[in-house]
């Protein structure tokens, strides 16, 4: 018997995988390609929600041990994950810098905003009301860091590339058992793919569509992500990944011409060089209704546990929630009731 089966792999599998490592647990990872989300994630992790000026949940907290965890992943895969990078927030009037300076006056952003106006440098770009600087922000490469996780799985046979059939999993107080392999605990990382999971299908994750267009412009020579509208992130050797959209509507994975035309639409307001889309992508990120992660266990069965809702900020929450549910498994530490599952057993 083995101490855990994992079903999907994204940030939320790879977090709890690495925490069953790190405690010499056994597992195996079951997993489809099926969910792209966290695949195609624009990978800068970054504790502000600069949408409105305010400290995104439990950032200081998720910061410490995502930055550690990260630094930690590339030594252990011998590769190059985590990237420092500038992130710096257009304005669009003095009265957006005001609120930013507002900002800057609370205990809870003034570690993170710069309290200077950054006046811009790049002629590329039109930055009439200049720049707020965030601290402490940077980017991994979700793809490759992905990739190698897979390979490090399948080097020590842990990873089935199959699909996982629901209703071939058999239940018992003690242990689970799915096509012949016993495990004490099973452990749903899904993502959007939770929709099809008849044990947890009863929680509300509506998930959101993301897409991205990768450009290239030798023009451009930007090394800092700006966020506008959008965001622009330098890739390296003149490739920008812009994005991303957000749909509530359509819930596939295919690119979109309309999802092209605004994102086009948005950077050229600002951006006036030449360039080249050369991809884009698309996935479903699972956001929750409350925009808190989906962790805990079923409600009739507590060896089936959950870990999804990650949203847009599965970089940073991914490792500190694996952690947490880790402990609430292992050492029957409590959950925070704002990202229980529990907090929506009414809706069974």
């Amino acid at each position: 018997m083995i101490d855990y089966i994992i079903v999907g792999f994204g940030l939320a599998g790879l977090s709890f995988a690495e925490q069953l490592e790190d405690h010499k647990k056994s597992f195996i990872v079951y997993e489809d390609g099926s969910q792209l989300s966290s695949r195609v994630a624009g990978g800068l992790y970054n504790p502000v929600i600069l949408k409105r000026f305010t400290s995104a949940w439990k950032s200081s907290e998720q910061l410490k041990i995502a930055v550690h965890f990260y630094k930690s992943l590339e030594q252990k895969l011998e590769e190059s994950l985590l990237i420092e990078l500038p992130v710096l927030r257009r304005f669009t009037s003095v009265e957006e810098q005001n609120l930013w300076f507002e900002a800057c006056d609370k205990p809870v952003l003034e570690t993170y905003l710069s309290s200077e106006l950054i006046k811009n440098n790049n002629k590329a770009l039109d930055i009439p009301y200049h720049f707020g600087g965030v601290k402490y922000t940077g980017r991994i490469d979700v793809k490759k860091m992905l990739s190698l996780y897979l390979r490090h799985l399948e080097e020590n046979d842990r990873l089935i590339k199959q699909s996982f059939e629901h209703t071939f999993l058999e239940i018992t107080p003690d242990f689970v058992v799915y096509k012949g392999i016993k495990a004490r605990n099973i452990v749903f990382t899904e993502g959007f793919g939770v929709l099809n999971n008849p044990l947890f299908n009863y929680l509300p994750l509506p998930g959101n569509k993301g897409e991205y267009i990768i450009i290239r412009s030798r023009k451009l020579k930007l090394r800092q992500a700006v966020k506008a509208s959008i965001f622009i992130i330098p890739l390296g050797d003149d490739l920008y990944k812009i994005g991303a959209t957000y749909n509530n509507n359509d819930k596939t994975a295919i690119i979109t011409q309309s999802a092209r035309e605004e994102l086009e639409r948005k950077v050229q307001s600002f951006m006036n060089v030449d360039y080249e889309i050369i991809d884009q992508v698309a996935g479903i990120r699972p956001t929750t209704r409350d925009r808190k992660p989906l962790l805990g266990s079923h409600p009739e069965y507590g060896n089936v546990h959950i870990f999804n809702g990650l949203g847009s900020r599965g970089i940073l929450a991914g490792p500190y929630v694996a952690e947490k549910l880790y402990n609430y498994i292992e050492k029957k530490e409590p959950l925070e009731k704002e990202i229980d599952c529990k907090r929506f057993e009414k809706l069974r």
